[in-house]
């Protein structure tokens, strides 16, 4: 123990430090990766326009990216993305996952990749409320960059995943959170969602040292997740384990739309993707999931790797066959 310190704290400063390492390393290869040329939209024939708000135009946190094709014909519409990044929900953004938004925009996607409220600072649900928000602007603007809601798409990576899995539990399901509510009244439904090695349960994060054995610093990663994020968070925490109410026998208000689950066998989460992968299919809800032989975590943005083009083509071909093509 750190002289001064008490217990709970050292080992809370230990886990920040090792956030910090891996959140940093992601954070440099992807800026590392915007210096090729192929990451120029202007190469795939994609307009990126930077920092449309949301909400208060002067906070810039709540702004968000549109991605499209650049030779979109007058009052065309073509399928809406709302993007949710990853980053254990304390950090990494919309600038990180470049990659993603240009990848469904070169296919002929419109895309909105969101930035939200990170924790500590901001514990749950600010995260969740800052997507919600998102939402409902873009059901309501998507048009205007030639987005159509009617066949929209709910997207994310590992936190990102948690939080549009909820987003889509705030559509199906009437809750009592005023901003959950303003979703469901909103009649903002997906038509499918696309949530990739999600973290679908944040509580409990032991359940992944009882379940098998994993490096220490990957077990101290997971429990600085539940920590930072659900630190002071209120008692209902229905919408931070989305996975939780899949697997119970609640009924939604309207029905779920179909998933697709991709996740690499080495990745420490891939118990949360067969959980829900099983509590999708006891409610008989259509949903694909992938598994693919030892990736790890965020793999899909390895895209010089086979299995991360294997991912993205297997991602498009379901949603082209749920949205009947793009």
């Amino acid at each position: 123990m750190i002289r001064g310190m008490s217990a709970p704290v050292a080992p809370r400063l230990h886990r920040r430090a090792i956030a910090n390492v891996i959140d940093g390393a992601f954070g440099s290869l992807s800026r590392v990766g915007r210096l090729h040329p192929n990451s120029n939209p202007v190469r795939h024939g994609v307009e990126h326009l930077r920092d449309v708000p949301y909400l208060d135009p002067a906070d810039p946190i709540h702004h968000l990216d549109v991605w499209r094709p650049d030779d979109m014909e007058p009052g065309e519409l073509l399928p809406a993305v709302l993007y949710a990044h990853g980053g254990a929900f304390q950090s990494l953004s919309k600038s990180t996952h470049w990659l993603m938004a240009l990848a469904y925009a070169r296919r002929g996607y419109v895309v909105f990749n969101v930035d939200y409220r990170l924790a500590p600072q901001h514990p749950f649900p600010a995260a969740l409320q800052d997507v919600c928000a998102a939402a409902l602007w873009v059901k309501e603007h998507a048009a205007e960059y030639g987005g159509d809601v009617d066949r929209m798409v709910f997207a994310g990576d590992s936190a990102g995943a948690n939080l549009v899995t909820s987003l889509t539990v705030c559509s199906s399901w009437r809750r009592p959170e005023p901003w959950a509510a303003e979703v469901f009244e909103a009649d903002l439904n997906p038509r499918v969602v696309a949530a990739s090695y999600g973290v679908f349960q944040v509580s409990d994060s032991a359940r992944f040292r009882r379940r098998r054995r994993l490096p220490w610093f990957v077990h101290q990663r997971i429990e600085d997740v539940e920590d930072c994020y659900l630190h002071g968070a209120p008692d209902d925490r229905t919408l931070a384990d989305p996975l939780l109410l899949m697997e119970s026998d609640a009924a939604p208000d309207r029905p779920l739309p179909p998933f697709f689950l991709p996740v690499g066998t080495s990745d420490p989460l891939l118990d949360d993707t067969r959980r829900m992968a099983f509590a999708l299919e006891q409610r008989g809800i259509r949903h694909e999931a992938r598994y693919y032989p030892k990736e790890v975590h965020g793999f899909d943005a390895l895209i010089w790797r086979k299995n991360a083009r294997t991912c993205w083509g297997h991602r498009f071909a379901f949603l082209d066959d749920v949205l009947g093509g793009v």
